[in-house]
């Protein structure tokens, strides 16, 4: 084949970054992001220095939640609502899943009141499907989504 034969590329389209900036970038994410298996392995090992904080509605939370979690919802953080955290510990903010982002506001709601904090990917969505035990009223086996309530 020719050179101009040659299909064009949707990867290459763009050039990569050069190892250094995927370097940065990568680690940019990481200080923001965790996972599910990463909490859960911390948690397992009573690791301090973090605090999970479910950010879904009242209703969602008593439903199902990563045990220990604590409840705020996104859209009732305040000042006065997180006057009881610790500014020393990190927070992890989660909620539904990859479909839903509001984690990701929770998240800059927290660093706007001066908090450290992470995103745990894949909400309580993903931590199901790794098999990880949750709390709450629904019955083991249930759908994440099978009672969702609005966030």
């Amino acid at each position: 084949m020719t050179a101009s034969a040659t299909p064009f590329s949707f990867v290459l389209e763009t050039p990569a970054a050069t190892p250094e900036e995927a370097r940065r970038h990568f680690l940019a994410k990481l200080s923001v992001e965790t996972d599910p298996a990463d909490v859960h392995l911390d948690l397992e090992r009573g690791k301090k220095g973090f605090v999970v904080v479910d950010v879904r509605t009242k209703e969602a939370w008593a439903e199902r939640h990563v045990p220990g979690a604590l409840n705020l919802p996104s859209r009732t953080l305040s000042a006065e609502t997180t006057a009881h955290l610790s500014k020393d510990d990190v927070i992890i903010t989660y909620c539904w899943g990859p479909g839903c982002n509001g984690s990701t506001k929770a998240a800059a709601r927290f660093a706007a009141l001066g908090f450290r904090v992470k995103e745990m990917i894949g909400g309580i969505e993903y931590w199901v499907k790794e098999g990880h035990a949750t709390e709450g009223t629904a019955p083991k086996g249930t759908p994440v989504y099978a009672h969702r309530a609005d966030t």
